[in-house]
């Protein structure tokens, strides 16, 4: 086999190297810290190869376990041996920003692993990386749609609506199988860390404080800005549970009319109707509590609310009857998807997650098949379909994870039971035995699992309507199932 023959970039240094084509990048990299003294430096895991573009998103690492010849390398070309660490600035919601080093070879999944592991997150699974769109460069977004008259009378009123409903299609969550590189996420860029699953938030209290407190701002802010509606009586009860955690006890002397930039408080169709006493009156009813339990009671009290861990969609769908497309809200949340009213959020309609068939995204539509749960497809038209469609795959993936995780040991997340060890002779076999920490009688059962079908790229069914088949999960009667599908 002819020897490849690279240039490796180090630093200010090229060297030329002679490689056999299959030889491992793991491999190449060793063979390059041996051979060159400039590479001899840090941790050996810390450094990899980089094969770079005009194009800064185009340019990719190689990965430690394929072969050089994976990625079609010609003599002459160049890459660079170089640290795969990064920094990379993370914005709280809170305001506050962290500074994380990352391995820019990795995905965003994997990424998310090491920035909650750091910040003292351990469902890093449930949170995402937000990037914060400027103000200059939405403009210059709408004056080209102005320009190419893809914008249309009724576009324009969608995203006023969208505007005013703040809805997740506002959020540009970033692409979890992607790498930052490959999204044009440069070192100088602040990314926003919010949570996107609300699966098991239910489970954060005073214990945690630093989810507690997430969970806390995120709260307030959709309240404050209208994406959870509430009464005039409830946004008070909000404030001074915020009053008690920013102010402390309330204080006569003090806290009296004018004291509060209610903007701060209420959502803006209640500031003009003068609440300060009102939320002074409930933040006195906070008495001594602390600032941690005053937290626990406000995301208590946004626990109640019916639009809580709820992602919202703003999407068109065909009104029944005639051939007219009406506005409405798509809700998708751990349980379930929902049909919304877009003027009241009232829930018109809604659909267990395990009665999902499967589901399609196209650049302008997306659709639901629920299979034998009801007769036809549901189909909407929106431009956010392959985000609708993360957010369900995520919820699923996640619910798999924890049914794994239970049906692995067949523990039902006993985290005060215990184990008992036990030596038996005459052949030193050591006994394991799961105690809990409960009475019960012991039950005769069949100790095997439900299988997982996995159906073939066109499913069960064959669906005519596109070419390119894509992964999708498959939910019947109750258990999930992994499968393929071309889209509707």
């Amino acid at each position: 086999m002819v020897a490849l023959s690279l240039k490796i970039s180090i630093g200010n240094v090229v060297k030329t190297m002679q490689f056999e084509p299959s030889t491992m990048v793991y491999d190449a990299c060793r063979m390059i810290r041996e051979r060159v003294p400039e590479a001899q430096m840090g941790q050996p895991n810390d450094f990899g190869l980089f094969l770079s573009d005009e194009d800064p998103k185009k340019g990719i690492w190689l990965e430690a376990g394929k072969a050089l010849d994976y990625y079609m390398l010609r003599n002459g070309d160049t890459m660079e041996y170089k640290k795969k660490q990064r920094p990379l600035k993370i914005r709280m919601l809170d305001g506050t920003v962290k500074t994380v080093m990352v391995d820019d070879s990795k995905t965003v999944t994997d990424m998310l692993m090491t920035i909650c592991a750091r910040i003292g997150i351990t469902n890093y699974d449930e949170y995402s990386l937000v990037r914060e769109i400027m103000e200059e460069k939405k403009e210059e977004v709408t004056g080209t749609l102005k320009k190419d008259k893809t914008l249309l009378r009724d576009e324009k009123k969608m995203e006023k609506l969208k505007q005013k409903l703040h809805t997740d299609d506002e959020l540009n969550w970033l692409d979890h199988g992607r790498t930052l590189r490959e999204q044009g996420i440069d070192d100088n860029e602040t990314l926003l860390l919010r949570r996107k699953f609300f699966y098991s938030d239910q489970n954060v209290d005073s214990r945690d404080p630093v989810q507690l407190n997430l969970l806390y701002v995120q709260a307030r802010d959709d309240i404050l800005n209208g994406s959870h509606p509430v009464s005039f009586d409830k946004a008070c009860e909000f404030a001074g549970y915020q009053c008690q955690i920013q102010f402390g006890p309330h204080n006569e002397q003090k806290h009296k009319p004018g004291f509060l930039e209610l903007k701060d408080f209420l959502p803006k169709e209640y500031i003009k109707q003068k609440g300060e006493r009102k939320i002074f009156m409930a933040h006195k009813n906070c008495g001594n509590m602390s600032e941690i339990e005053a937290k626990v009671r406000y995301v208590k009290l946004a626990r109640s609310l019916k639009t809580y861990g709820v992602s919202f969609f703003l999407v068109k769908e065909k009104m029944k009857g005639k051939n007219k497309l009406v506005p409405r809200l798509l809700g998708i949340t751990k349980e379930c998807v929902m049909r919304v009213d877009e003027k009241t959020k009232e829930v018109i309609q809604e659909w267990s997650l395990t009665n999902i068939k499967r589901w399609a995204a196209s650049p302008k539509s997306f659709t639901l098949d629920f299979g034998d749960y009801q007769d036809g497809y549901y189909s909407v038209q929106t431009t956010e379909g392959e985000q609708i469609a993360q957010l369900i795959a995520g919820y699923i993936d996640i619910i798999l994870k924890k049914k794994k995780s239970k049906d692995h040991f067949g523990l039902e997340g006993d985290e005060e039971s215990t184990m008992l060890e036990d030596s038996v002779s005459p052949k030193k076999s050591t006994v394991l035995q799961q105690q809990f920490n409960r009475v019960g009688k012991a039950e005769l059962g069949s100790v095997a699992l439900p299988a997982i079908m996995r159906t073939g790229a066109g499913g069960p069914e064959n669906f005519q309507v596109g070419t390119m088949p894509q992964p999708q999960l498959q939910i019947t009667s109750g258990q999930m199932h992994r499968g393929h599908m071309p889209p509707l």
